[in-house]
């Protein structure tokens, strides 16, 4: 899932655009003196090493005609979107598929600039590539990796002996491909979303604590209930959504900890009357109280192979899951709307399934401050219903 980061010309900026790539380039090279092996190569899609040559990342400059707030404001993701980031970067046909990082640079008619970061899920998570862009934004502001305001941001390496059984294949079925899915954006403001928790906890009762409702999780049950009344069947579904767990091992790993510590939380819905909100939210309330428990990574791989176990049987997992999983990603609270590189925040920051053609929705903090942004993927005929249901529209920005 690449960002894209949206800089308007700041008139009270006094780098021109050139120099501004100038900035970026040194700041990034510096800063993968500490991030070393994103400097390196895969020799092919699976292998399981990184071999850190420090050949460097792909660094690519593209000039649009357009005015860049045409694209500030877009609410819907177009087919041009890949126009904007290395596209294709890790597929067997690009000439770029060793990379681990891939950075575009945008220049626009107006001097505006859009920055689109691209790195491969074999190295890191969404939260490593917070991690990342957030060091080399502090380098490019103050020009040297031993800048006091530079360390935190420091990446954390740890070896892990590789477990001895590997996921099955089946797995990739939690992630199917849909060829016709659109992405649309939906803003909800905080005072929505308060909205949202109370109408959750009257529908909860005793069973839930307004105080313990989470925005996520109650905009999650939101998402996923529409786009199941969305589709023209009810069929059994389930929500899929990573959630990071650095802070649940024992000892706990620091933040920047590269390397993909994620375990997935399942909600399954079998039957119509497992759809209200506030089931939704208790259930997913449950899984978290099972990621307390994983403390190392032979634990975390223990429970994927349960979830998928406790689905059926390969013939029956592989029947009845394909193309009946949403997808979703929270990177609510890692500040990407911060990114500065010396020329202020970016105005608006978009991170879609749209590369990988995946049904779900991303959840971001608004730039504004004010609430969330999803970004929601869909098959064609399922958007076209759910953009227009009420209860969805009652807690949207008008």
């Amino acid at each position: 899932m690449p960002i894209i980061l949206y800089y308007p010309n700041n008139e009270t900026c006094s780098l021109t655009p050139d120099d501004k790539v100038q900035v970026l380039k040194k700041s990034l090279s510096r800063s993968l003196t500490r991030y070393y092996p994103f400097a390196g190569k895969l020799h092919t899609p699976t292998t399981p090493y990184i071999d850190c040559n420090d050949e460097g990342v792909v660094f690519i400059e593209a000039k649009h005609d357009s005015q860049m707030n045409m694209l500030q404001h877009i609410s819907e993701v177009k087919d041009n979107v890949g126009q904007l980031y290395v596209d294709g970067m890790f597929w067997p046909d690009s000439p770029h598929r060793a990379g681990i990082v891939g950075v575009q640079v945008n220049h626009f008619a107006c001097g505006g600039i859009a920055v689109g970061v691209t790195m491969s899920h074999r190295i890191g998570d969404g939260c490593n590539l917070g991690s990342f862009v957030s060091y080399w934004a502090s380098v490019a502001r103050y020009g040297s990796t031993d800048h006091k305001e530079v360390l935190p941001f420091n990446p954390h390496f740890i070896q892990i002996r590789k477990t001895a059984n590997s996921l099955p294949p089946e797995a990739s079925a939690l992630f199917p491909k849909h060829i016709n899915a659109v992405t649309r954006k939906f803003v909800f403001p905080n005072s929505k979303l308060s909205d949202l928790k109370n109408k959750v906890f009257t529908e909860g009762g005793s069973t839930l604590s307004i105080n313990n409702v989470t925005r996520v999780e109650v905009l999650t049950s939101l998402l996923y209930k529409t786009a199941l009344a969305s589709s023209s069947s009810f069929k059994p579904y389930f929500i899929n959504f990573p959630a990071n767990i650095r802070d649940k091992f024992v000892p706990k790993l620091p933040h920047t900890t590269v390397g993909n510590y994620v375990a997935c939380m399942m909600v399954t819905t079998r039957d119509e009357s497992e759809t209200s909100l506030s089931v939704l939210v208790s259930k997913i309330k449950e899984q978290k109280i099972e990621l307390e428990r994983l403390q190392n990574v032979q634990m975390v791989h223990q429970r994927m192979e349960s979830i998928i176990s406790s689905l059926g049987t390969k013939e029956e997992f592989l029947d009845n899951n394909v193309n009946r999983s949403f997808l979703l990603s929270s990177f609510c609270g890692i500040p990407y709307n911060k990114f500065d590189f010396g020329w202020g925040n970016p105005a608006v920051v978009s991170m879609t399934f749209r590369s990988t053609n995946q049904i779900g929705a991303v959840l971001m903090d608004a730039p504004n401050g004010d609430g969330i942004e999803a970004w929601v993927s869909l098959d064609t005929q399922d958007m076209e219903i759910f953009q227009k249901n009420k209860e969805l529209l009652s807690f949207c920005q008008i």
